[in-house]
């Protein structure tokens, strides 16, 4: 099988997370500064097998998008401009940098650690991929 990748995408950095191969359980890859991630991404997809890019939606608790779809729309259409053989999705982010937070609190980590925003945002895109593992495991995709 091949690998899932998902981006929690920032204005500044993204984080990113991946699949093991058999698309059981999701990790934290990096976190990168999001004017390098097309090329970083493109990097990834040349020496591994990847079967989809999810991309964290931002939404507000009414449910409507975020103003930050701004800055992911152009990101998006790189992408799939770059790879358009490679199916991109958008996955709900809401509470996942609450739940990274509370992530970093029930592992232990000193409050320096809890403070650094790149650690957030990677643990933020491995919450993203593991719901969409969740939800395709109960949903029988």
């Amino acid at each position: 099988m091949s690998r899932i990748i998902a981006i929690d995408y920032g204005r500044k950095r993204s984080g990113v997370a991946v699949t093991d191969t058999l698309q059981l359980i999701a990790n934290g890859l990096s976190t990168v500064p999001t004017h390098q991630l097309l090329t970083f991404i493109l990097d990834y997809v040349a020496k591994e097998q990847v079967e989809r890019i999810l991309i964290g939606l931002p939404k507000q608790m009414n449910n409507e998008l975020s103003e930050s779809m701004k800055y992911i729309e152009p990101f998006v259409r790189s992408l799939k401009k770059r790879l358009p053989e490679m199916p991109v999705e958008y996955v709900d982010e809401r509470f996942t940098s609450v739940l990274a937070h509370r992530a970093m609190l029930e592992a232990g980590l000193r409050k320096k650690a809890r403070q650094d925003k790149a650690l957030v945002d990677e643990i933020s895109a491995t919450i993203i991929l593991q719901s969409y593992l969740e939800n395709r495991k109960y949903s029988g995709l």
